[in-house]
Order: structure tokens, then sequence, then C-alpha cells
């Protein structure tokens, strides 16, 4: 259950940098939403010191992200088969590239992505005190995934990026309107997006163009 913790003295700096990427660390968790993939640890960290201070424990429900408070709490959905689970976040990473969380061994099996190694998660920040309501991936798991390359608020923009994509060789890239009532913005997407590897190729693919900042759609 979450609940409300003073911020850690350790692992919280304004920023860090590793691996010479730099990291803003958030001022709060509230309202924090993303997709993306999510991997775990376990055995050779366990028992090791976390970046805020406290002993990694693999089977306590705890993960590590790079950039929010420590400590905080998320839900963290599996994508691929809907289960979830929260987890209090209380330590810093994982710090290779694409992946959003890392999650310890007793969460990562309670996902069931332990063979895997790494699946598609959504991760929302909670609250305490505030009621936690599962995310609409959970209830139907089985829902569409998507790249998103950019969104433009003028729509030759959104072309020419699609132009150059479909000249890329990224044929399952389109151009997508935003849902009723969302602001009116044309957002360019690849897929679906159906595993892990899908993800890593189509995000090496868009650095090659130059394009770092794709992620998971969020609606």
């Amino acid at each position: 259950m979450p609940r409300a913790e003073p911020r850690s003295a350790h692992g919280n700096p304004p920023f860090y940098e590793v691996l010479g990427q730099r990291y803003y660390v958030l001022l709060s968790a509230d309202g924090y939403f993303e997709r993306g993939v999510a991997s775990w640890y376990g055995p050779t960290f366990h028992g090791g010191n976390t970046s805020s201070g406290e002993l990694y424990d693999m089977y306590g429900m705890t993960a590590a992200h790079k950039t929010l408070p420590l400590p905080s709490y998320a839900r963290v959905t599996n994508l691929r088969n809907g289960r979830s689970v929260v987890v209090r976040i209380n330590d810093r990473g994982p710090f290779v590239s694409n992946r959003l969380i890392d999650l310890s061994y007793a969460a990562a099996a309670r996902l069931d992505m332990i063979r895997e190694g790494t699946t598609l998660v959504e991760v929302r920040a909670l609250t305490p005190g505030v009621p936690d309501e599962l995310s609409r991936s959970a209830e139907s798991p089985a829902a569409p995934l998507y790249m998103q390359a950019g969104a433009f608020a003028d729509a030759q923009n959104a072309q020419r990026l699609l132009e150059r994509l479909q000249a890329a060789g990224l044929t399952t890239a389109f151009i997508a309107l935003p849902p009723e009532g969302k602001p009116h913005l044309y957002r360019v997407r690849l897929g679906p997006v159906g595993s892990v590897a899908d993800f890593d190729e189509l995000s090496a693919r868009l650095a090659a163009l130059g394009i770092r900042d794709a992620r998971l759609a969020l609606d």
C-alpha cells in the first residue's frame, strides 16, 4: 500500500549522469504515466545497496527508475497479459537503452515475465491517500500498441515526417488523430508493436534517423 514517506536523503539530486547521459530527477511523482519496456534484477544484486541507501531485497515489491523521486509508488501493468502490481521505487536504473523500469524478482514474477526477462509495461505513479484506479490497459491487455515518433499541430509537418519514415522503409508508419476531447495533434505512429523485440528494432531504426525520443503511445 502506498504511504506518505519523506524524500530520501540519498538518490534524489536535481540531476545526475551515468554513461554520459544526464537524468533529471522529478520533483514529484504526481501524474507520472509512461509506457515502455520493463526488465528485472535479482540474485546478483540481492543484499546490495540501492540508490536510496536501503538494501535491495529481490523478494520485496520494489523497483528502480531513472527519474521518479525516491521513494515513490507506482502501479506497473504488463501490457501483454494484463497482470498488475504495485511497487515501491527505491533505486535508480535501468541504465540500458530503451528500458523504462527495473523490477525486483518478486514483482517480475507476479507479472509473469521472469522467463522472457523483459516485457512491455505501463507505469502509473500512485499518490498515497488517493484511490488507485486500475489502468485501461489492464482491462484490455490485447489492445494494439504503437510507437509514436512525433506529434504535430501542423498536418504538413506530420506528413513530412511520415514520408521520411516511409522512404526509410518504415512502411507501418501512419498519421493518427487524437480521440475526441484530446488536444488536436497529428501523431505519427508505427506498428503495431507486438513484443520487446519489435520495440527495440523500431527504436534502433528511428534512432538511426535521428529520432531518439520515440516511445510507446499513451492512448
